[in-house]
């Protein structure tokens, strides 16, 4: 398989609710809890990528762009952009919608997060 197909298949979509209980005191989804949902589907792409064992390591340019309202969808969405010996770099965008109108999605959040891939010994080893 190419490369490309590699990140092609490993491009992970979710979709979520933003429920009072991930919010903050301004009724908008917690920060927190974003690079928390984030760092999840990163973790998730690059494992569909390598199919090893990965850790993050940093978390970088995590720009808050448009804040997120109780009761919105969010979808999120990583994608490797960078692949070297042992890492790899994962964007990850968060888009929202209005859950009650159709109104158009907006780029809220978007994100990039390195990872290693390791071996049993917890040392890294080749992504691919």
């Amino acid at each position: 398989m190419s490369i490309e197909d590699k990140i092609s298949n490993s491009v992970t979509r979710i979709f979520k609710v933003v429920f009072p209980n991930t919010t903050n005191h301004y009724d908008t989804l917690f920060g927190g809890t974003a690079m928390h949902l984030m760092d999840e589907v990163a973790f998730i792409t690059a494992t569909r990528f390598s199919r090893k064992k990965m850790v993050t390591i940093s978390s970088s340019q995590i720009d808050f762009k448009i804040p997120i309202p109780a009761d919105s969808i969010i979808e999120l969405i990583g994608e490797v952009i960078e692949i070297g010996t042992t890492s790899l770099k994962v964007r990850v965008i968060i888009y929202q919608e209005d859950m009650y109108d159709e109104t158009l999605r907006k780029k809220s959040i978007e994100g990039i997060f390195t990872f290693v891939a390791i071996g049993e010994d917890k040392k890294p080893i080749k992504v691919l």
